[in-house]
């Protein structure tokens, strides 16, 4: 990037205040590695902290400054807190700033400027601490995709300036036609932060489609799901809280159905296994466990058991059964409960284990490390 130094003080007014304001919103500055738990694959949610406070942007112990859940697991640096608190402050009072922009063949010009000294002391006090970050080329709101690809051009673009009274005129250019169009983009959402504050800066921004402008490789092809036709999911594959290899699940289903009609619980186990084969980000392998009992333990029965006792041609739950049971998920049915029903082992289906009852398989499951998670009424 080259940028023409005359006046540098205020050199980096324009695309300090850019980035500021951009990175209000989430505080996304790339910093060494901290220590933090894991968040998935995207990285560790830090020791804890304020973050940047406001509305939507945190709170104690869940920051989403350099501290918070940024990629990697941020820390927050001496300057943080006071960095934190002029942000706040030019986001608060953005009615007060003044933004035009003209585009350029090759970029744009842009005058940023405010008649309240107060204010123009807070972008000053930022700028001298946004000439280090940058100079330390820390990148800010990498989270949000047209930002991103801004930093990935700075190699491209070129900067002057000029101050104004009350304020700074810059140019920004690029002699690479799809880098400037880039530049006109950005200059357009850096104008809605101006003119909505908070309320902008809290959106991401998608990077627009621009010939000759090399976009992000395409994602690698989603996984295979499971069980195509039950459960479906939606794929997150930068979403928090990924899916994570080795986890251990049991689920206690009492919920019952109109015996017609397939159990919704059985439903909804199908998706918890197409969610960790195929809702992140990469396929999770994990164990699953099913009790049945209460109102769900007939759905367990073979088709001419369940037929005889609730008067249907089949049991509409045992497709679907199979299937999970072919995906490795152990299926039992409380004993205690089958007996209290006057139904006999042999009755239920050939893949579902006859247990003692509910109550040892809760125990025992999670004395090994089973997760609990109840599917009631």
């Amino acid at each position: 990037m080259e940028i023409n130094h005359q006046n540098r003080p205020r050199t980096l007014i324009h695309l300090a205040f850019v980035a500021s304001l951009a990175w209000m919103a989430t505080g996304d500055v790339q910093a060494q590695p901290g220590p933090g738990r894991g968040q998935g694959f995207r990285g560790g949610m830090g020791p804890g902290g304020p973050g940047f406070g406001g509305p939507g942007f945190g709170g104690p112990g869940r920051g989403r400054g350099m501290q918070g859940r940024g990629p990697g697991g941020e820390q927050h640096d001496e300057r943080h807190d006071a960095d934190r608190d002029v942000f706040h402050f030019l986001l608060t009072n953005h009615e007060k700033i003044k933004r035009t922009v003209k585009e350029l063949p090759n970029g744009v010009e842009t005058l940023t400027e405010s008649d309240d000294p107060e204010i123009a002391a807070k972008i000053i006090e930022h700028v001298e601490w946004m000439t280090v970050r940058i100079k330390e080329t820390k990148p800010i709101r990498m989270r949000d995709p047209l930002f991103a690809e801004i930093f990935k051009h700075t190699d491209k673009i070129k900067m002057a300036h000029e101050d104004t009274e009350k304020g700074v005129r810059v140019t920004e250019t690029s002699d690479d036609p799809a880098v400037a169009k880039l530049i006109q983009a950005h200059a357009k959402v850096v104008t809605a932060f101006v003119e909505k504050g908070f309320d902008e800066a809290m959106k991401n921004h998608p990077v627009p489609e621009i010939d000759g402008l090399k976009q992000a490789p395409e994602a690698s092809p989603a996984p295979v799901i499971p069980i195509p036709n039950h459960g479906s999911v939606v794929r997150l594959p930068d979403a928090a809280h990924q899916p994570r290899t080795g986890t251990k699940v049991l689920i206690d289903v009492t919920r019952g159905s109109e015996p017609g009609e397939l159990n919704a619980a059985i439903e909804k186990i199908a998706k918890y296994i197409n969610i960790y084969a195929g809702g992140g980000g990469q396929p999770a392998e994990a164990d699953f466990a099913v009790i049945f009992h209460g109102d769900a333990t007939l759905a367990v029965l073979n088709h001419d058991a369940y037929a005889e006792r609730l008067k249907t041609q089949r049991n509409p739950n045992l497709d679907l059964l199979r299937q999970l049971h072919q995906q490795g998920v152990e299926l039992f049915v409380c004993g205690q409960t089958l007996n209290s029903k006057g139904v006999k082992p042999e009755e239920v289906a050939v893949f579902v284990d006859t247990a003692v009852s509910a109550f040892t398989v809760v125990v025992n499951l999670q004395t090994d490390g089973y997760t609990y998670v109840p599917l009631g009424k």
